[in-house]
Formats: C-alpha cells, sequence, structure tokens
C-alpha cells in the first residue's frame, strides 16, 4: 500500500509542477503587464493544487479564522509548500518575505516578483522592508498582507526551533495588526519527501496581535498562540505532539 501511495504521490508532484510550468507560460504576457496577471496565475495554481490533491490523494484544505483584510502583518508557522498556497489563496493581497536568491527560480521567481513578494539578502532584510513601505506610500507598489515565517525556515511537526525577533523588528517597523497563523500541513504534506498523505490540512488564523506591544510580550504571545494552536491541530489530526 505503501508503493502505491509514494507512486500516486510522484505523479501529483509531477501533474503540479507541469501545471505550474503551463499556467508560467500562458499568463506570461499578462503577468509582464500587470500584477493582477501574476496573482491570478498563482491563484489559479493554487485552485489546481488543492483540486487535485483532493481527487488523487483525498488530501482536503480547510482555512479558519477571520480571512485578513487590508494592510497587516501575518507571522506564520512553516511547515510545507501546502500552507504557502492556503495563506496566498485565502489573503485578498499576500506578499512573502522570500529570499533573494529565489528570484532566479524559473517561474516562481518571476511571479514572486510581480505579486510583490519582498526579496532579502542575509542581514539586509530591514532595508528591504523600508523600501517596501516607502513604495507603498508613494504609490508605486500596492499594499496589502506581508507574510513572514517566524522560525525562518519549515519546521518539522513536533519539531521545535526559536522564533526569531525580526519578526517583532517588522511588526515595529509597520506598526500594523500582526495576525498569527496555526498549521498542521506538515502532517499531510512533509518537508524532504514526495510522499503524501491523505487527511484535512489545516491553516487557521488566529486573533489579531494589536500593534504597539514591546518585544518581549510580542514574541511571548506569538509564540505561545501559534505553537499552541499548531499542536492542537496536530493532534486533531491524529499526531501524537
Amino acid at each position: 500500500m505503501s508503493v502505491i501511495r509514494w507512486v500516486i504521490s510522484l505523479v501529483f508532484v509531477v501533474q503540479n509542477a507541469l501545471a505550474m510550468l503551463v499556467l508560467g507560460i500562458v499568463f506570461f504576457p499578462w503577468a509582464l503587464v500587470s500584477p493582477k496577471g501574476a496573482r491570478m496565475a498563482c491563484k489559479l495554481y493554487c485552485v489546481w493544487v488543492f483540486f487535485t490533491a483532493r481527487w488523487m490523494l483525498g488530501l482536503r484544505t480547510e482555512v479558519r479564522g477571520a480571512l485578513p483584510e487590508g494592510e497587516m502583518l501575518i507571522a506564520a508557522k512553516h511547515q510545507s509548500f501546502l500552507d504557502i498556497l492556503m495563506i496566498f489563496h485565502a489573503s485578498p493581497a499576500a506578499k512573502f518575505i522570500m529570499k533573494r536568491e529565489l528570484l532566479w527560480t524559473p517561474i516562481i521567481g518571476l511571479y514572486a516578483y510581480r505579486i510583490g513578494c519582498v526579496p532579502v539578502n542575509r542581514g539586509k532584510r530591514g532595508q528591504a522592508i523600508k523600501k517596501m513601505l516607502d513604495d507603498v506610500k508613494a504609490g508605486l507598489t500596492t499594499a496589502g498582507q506581508l507574510v513572514i515565517y517566524s522560525q525562518g525556515t519549515r519546521v518539522k511537526p513536533g519539531e521545535k526551533r526559536p522564533y526569531k525577533v525580526g519578526t517583532y523588528a517588522l511588526y515595529s517597523q509597520m506598526k500594523q495588526t500582526c495576525v498569527p497563523v496555526a498549521t498542521n500541513a506538515g502532517m499531510f504534506w512533509p518537508k524532504g519527501t514526495i510522499m503524501r498523505k491523505a487527511g484535512l490540512a489545516v491553516v487557521e488564523f488566529l486573533e489579531p496581535i494589536d500593534a504597539g506591544l514591546g518585544q518581549t510580550d510580542f514574541m511571548r504571545r506569538l509564540e505561545d498562540e501559534v505553537e499552541a494552536r499548531s499542536d492542537a491541530l496536530l493532534r486533531e489530526a491524529g499526531y501524537d505532539v
């Protein structure tokens, strides 16, 4: 049975890569002239992934909590490529903090840049965020929901990693509400393997944290709420936290 699941997972991965290529090519002219074209292509890709995951794998997706509206910082738990897709699809104007090297990734780099993702060099995140804020004020780019992964990388279910203080730096600099996000997506779309599992992957937007908290209070509240809720979602999916 595990061999069959592995083969199905491989087919799922391959067909989604092909879907990304096809959508990337079809929407390329529109994406070049308008960020709306890039965002439409990315939204359609998300829909395709969710549809094929349910049909081929028995993997369903569900977004809980109040969906983000307006300008805000989203500080999310990151376990899987799937939680990226779920947050992006649920948010009207999500843009992600991303490593600058990803700009050179075929298709992904171009579309990430066109939807307004913020590429950062190691150690120079503050400069990149300041430029983004200045561009929004000057009308050179659109406002939206800036997404940061507070642990800085994908974290396997049950694994503990520190929350980086860069999230507070953004929260303090932007002076906006921060919405924490919990997930159990890594349970079904795990890091470092093509194996995909059946079940219900959840991304949950939690209660907003108002602007103005100090570093200690903000970081403690963010970590406590995201970790507690992510663990609860893992237990709901049958994982022994």
